[in-house]
């Protein structure tokens, strides 16, 4: 009997060291398409990418871990098919591959701009970009999500000017809305980002042209505008795909020993109600568990709350919680938004929909519990530093 795990990020690493550690003594193969054993991402635009980390450190487990415990990692391989009647799947060699449990932890691969553009998605690509930033006078970032604003902030720390291209009319603004938006708009602005909002690309070549005819020279244009879920072995075997692999809270497809983890995932989330994919270390990290438990015939649902963090400048941030496209308007602030001490907490029909905490720690269990509570907040409590968290429920 053979599990098979397509994909070498962190959800794949994490997924085939559950399976040992709950017990399954069978063939256990990584299908990984780089030339790396699975690594973690965060590093790649924070630390790893400002050179503070070492290389080793970004790797999950070293060679020996998986000598060890037995598992077979074919990097520099692709699944290329499935075939859901046989069980098995074709791979970038020739062969094929019979499986008795598959999971799909295939991730997610950058939205691509026309024309010549740097993108952070791999270790090789913080490599280049991390080369580029050593000997670069100017970059343009095209793009204020997560990426673009850490990779800014590794910039700046170079001493690389920087221009950030945003389509939106905040940094952040599906994600945070408009008002947290603008806080972390001041923030790069106060460390000399050149933030152009509201605008379009309309050419990339050798700096950028926008659409208002505007050109920004630059020794290197960077873009960050987000990724698509890897799920084209997922429609090509049929299997149920809505933005991302459908699944259900124990991580199983429409195909009942097929499974699907980390950033592919569209999972239903039990206490939300509704099938959600988060593009964070969070759900690759802890998600696999749950899929190793389901793979294994137990009884498993994943219902953690979705969590990520940053880190820029000296601003340290961390998120907890769900909020729906369109409502991310209602926002209670506890602390001072102009010290960048303080949290955030956005509500949803009146309760905590999720909190982040920026510079404040320790707080992130009682954000949970508040979500967690369903119960509507007093907004008052909610925004007075001297109550404590556990009581600002009404």
């Amino acid at each position: 009997m053979t599990y098979v795990i397509a994909g070498g990020g962190l959800a794949a690493a994490k997924a085939a060291e559950a399976l040992r550690e709950q017990g399954y003594d069978g063939r256990l193969v990584v299908v990984a398409a780089e030339q790396h054993l699975p690594y973690e991402r965060p590093p790649l635009s924070k630390s790893y990418l400002q050179g503070k980390s070492e290389r080793e450190k970004i790797f999950v487990h070293d060679a020996s871990w998986y000598d060890e415990h037995r598992v077979e990692v074919l990097t520099g391989t692709c699944v290329t098919a499935i075939d859901r009647a046989e069980h098995e799947v074709a791979l970038s060699t020739g062969e094929r591959l019979g499986y008795a449990k598959l999971l799909l932890a295939t991730g997610a691969t950058p939205r691509l701009l026309p024309g010549d553009a740097l993108y952070l998605r791999t270790v090789d690509d913080s490599e280049r970009i991390r080369e580029v930033l050593s000997s670069a006078s100017r970059v343009v970032i095209v793009g204020a999500g997560w990426i673009g604003l850490e990779t800014a902030a590794a910039a700046r720390a170079a001493g690389v000017e920087v221009t950030v291209v945003e389509a939106d009319s905040q940094p952040l603004l599906r994600v945070l809305g408009a008002r947290m938006g603008a806080a972390f708009a001041d923030l790069h602005r106060e460390h000399g980002v050149d933030l152009r909002l509201g605008a379009k690309v309309a050419e990339i070549d050798g700096g950028v042209r926008l659409a208002d005819g505007t050109t920004i020279e630059a020794d290197a244009v960077i873009a960050g505008v987000g990724v698509e879920p890897a799920t084209r072995l997922a429609v090509a075997a049929g299997l149920k795909v809505d933005d991302g692999v459908l699944v259900d809270a124990s991580l199983r497809t429409s195909d009942p020993d097929i499974f699907a983890a980390g950033d592919v995932a569209r999972a239903h989330h039990p206490l939300l109600g509704t099938h959600i994919r988060v593009e964070h270390w969070a759900n690759a990290l802890n998600q696999p568990a749950v899929a190793a438990s389901s793979m294994l015939g137990k009884e498993a649902s994943y219902d953690r709350l979705p969590y990520f963090y940053t880190d820029q400048y000296d601003l340290g941030m961390e998120y907890t919680g769900y909020v729906p496209a369109g409502r991310t308007d209602d926002v209670v602030i506890r602390g001072d938004l102009a010290s960048r001490e303080y949290i955030a907490f956005w509500l949803v029909d009146g309760k905590v929909a999720a909190g982040m905490n920026v510079n404040v720690w320790d707080v992130t269990d009682d954000i949970k519990t508040l979500i967690r509570s369903g119960r509507p907040a007093d907004r008052d409590r909610l925004a007075d530093p001297s109550v404590p968290l556990t009581e600002t429920l009404a």
